[in-house]
């Protein structure tokens, strides 16, 4: 059965209109310009994190203007390869009663496995990089009370260090976590949010990540607080998990101090298990990430 456009969606008298009118939307950071060329279904290619979403429109159009050709694969189908290294757009434009369309829904599917991979990966690293921060951070007796523990928070409160971040003074060491952060920053996460912190979380790379102050009766030692006194002694962990499931990301990530990350796909109730999760648990339902 041939494709059909959706009743709203654009269509153009060539591929190459079709092209030139993707280019102009995509400079123009015309969003209501490229609903109108993918259709009802162009709202599923973006993963609702504003930063990402507009990091991943600044390098296709980086990407169109370094080149772009339309291979053609048969009298009513054409492929669109942009960049220097020709990669493929995942949506096809096709031909239906003499006129061309984006064809959204023939390549959703690709460009949201694209995004959720590279977003798990992501995930991954940041649950790594959490580790390495607080074995970094454990080191310092940060208040000044003669016990060294680690942070329950990923970033800390104004004028202290009581997290994994903080702004470091000019010529001063980053914090453990700073270097993670300066890479956020650079990707446009400190305009108009705050990366990292859990009281009013916005996700990163379509990622939310939250501390975990116990673990459960799943882990070598059984179900304890890490928090003695106040103080998070006993050991860490963290829960990262999607912003939006099956558009930004499937797997929920869970990694505690000894540095194994675990994943589990949750499903559509991602969002509601992972903001209950107060403790790490990964029982034999949860898969060990590969190294």
């Amino acid at each position: 059965m041939p494709a059909v456009a959706a009743p709203s969606q654009r269509l153009f008298s060539s591929p190459e209109d079709a092209v030139k009118a993707l280019a102009e939307a995509v400079n123009a950071k015309d969003n209501t310009g490229l609903d109108q060329i993918f259709g009802p279904s162009g709202k599923d290619l973006r993963s609702g994190d504003e930063v990402q979403d507009a990091i991943e429109s600044v390098e296709f159009a980086k990407y169109l203007a370094q080149k772009s050709d339309l291979i053609k694969e048969n009298d009513s189908k054409v492929i669109l390869h942009i960049g220097n290294e020709n990669w493929p757009f995942p949506v096809p434009i096709v031909k239906y009663n003499d006129k061309w369309f984006f064809d959204t829904e023939a390549g959703k599917e690709e460009v949201l496995n694209r995004r959720i991979g590279e977003d798990e990966l992501t995930a991954i690293l940041v649950c790594r990089a959490y580790v390495k921060a607080q074995r970094e951070y454990v080191l310092k007796d940060w208040d000044g009370d003669g016990i060294f523990a680690y942070a329950q928070k990923l970033r800390s409160d104004a004028g202290r260090r009581n997290g994994l971040f903080w702004r470091s003074a000019r010529g001063e060491a980053l914090s453990p976590l700073g270097e993670l952060v300066a890479q956020a920053w650079h990707e446009g996460y400190k305009k108009n949010r705050v990366v990292f912190k859990e009281a009013e979380p916005s996700p990163f790379h379509g990622y939310y990540f939250k501390i975990l102050t116990r673990q459960g009766k799943n882990v070598p030692g059984g179900s304890y607080s890490y928090i003695i006194n106040g103080n998070m002694v006993g050991g860490f962990a963290m829960v990262a998990f999607p912003s939006n499931w099956s558009k930004s990301g499937v797997m929920t990530f869970v990694v505690n101090q000894q540095g194994k990350v675990y994943e589990k796909n949750f499903g559509p109730d991602t969002a509601t298990m992972a903001q209950k999760m107060t403790s790490y648990n990964p029982d034999k339902t949860w898969t060990p990430v590969k190294e």
